[in-house]
């Protein structure tokens, strides 16, 4: 089943509790928590407290996406306050594998994310220890981006990867994804979507930003990309 994981960073952060509510009735499988240093990206975004915040409103698993530099020193402080996935960057450091190692030393899922501009090749040595891989579709450090056209050939790429290396790894696509393209992301592949804007910025609200992602995902009519 492909799951649809929103992401808090296009959700309005004085309603936070309600935004995160209203995607969990309206069929949301997972919260997507991206954090940002100002260093790897760069914006600044939210910390290990908006995770426990999320917590507190929502049964749902919650992952951080880690867009930093020396992603081993935070690790421990979002794994504490309630996220059971920590996803780093293959370029934040020369040693990811040593962050992999900490996350399940620590007792959570480990996800491996590159950009745009990464060949997909290089995953193939971790790919076997992780439990998701995260294929950027833009540019990271902002929302609202348009999904890049080269990122359904990478998803094909890493899910063929896959299919030899770790067949029980999530192929996670984050970037640009709305109703129009996400049919295309997971026909190339995708098995967890990150949404923002196409979410919490719907014009019918977040729960009309889920229902429409989640019936183009079930294979409802949709714009198709090559």
């Amino acid at each position: 089943m492909v799951q649809l994981a929103p992401s808090i960073l296009a959700a309005d952060f004085a309603r936070l509790g309600e935004e995160v509510e209203a995607c969990e009735r309206a069929g949301a499988h997972r919260i997507h928590i991206d954090i940002m240093d100002n260093h790897f990206v760069p914006n600044l975004s939210m910390g290990p407290e908006v995770v426990g915040a999320c917590r507190r409103h929502t049964g749902l698993p919650l992952e951080v996406h880690l867009m930093v530099e020396r992603p081993d020193s935070l690790i421990p402080a979002f794994i504490e306050a309630g996220c059971g996935t920590v996803t780093v960057h293959l370029e934040a450091g020369p040693q990811p594998h040593r962050s992999v190692a900490l996350i399940h030393r620590l007792g959570a899922r480990a996800g491996m994310a590159i950009n745009p501009g990464t060949a997909t090749s290089l995953l193939r040595p971790l790919l076997p220890e992780v439990e998701l891989a995260l294929v950027m579709s833009v540019d990271p450090g902002f929302g609202g981006q348009q999904l890049l056209p080269q990122s359904l050939p990478r998803l094909r790429e890493v899910a063929k990867l896959i299919s030899r290396l770790n067949p029980g790894c999530e192929l996670e696509v984050d970037g640009g994804v709305d109703c129009d393209n996400v049919s295309s992301c997971v026909a190339a592949g995708a098995t967890v979507v990150v949404a923002g804007t196409s979410v919490f910025a719907a014009s019918g609200g977040t729960a009309a930003g889920v229902g429409c992602l989640l019936k183009r995902i079930s294979g409802g009519a949709g714009g198709q990309l090559s």
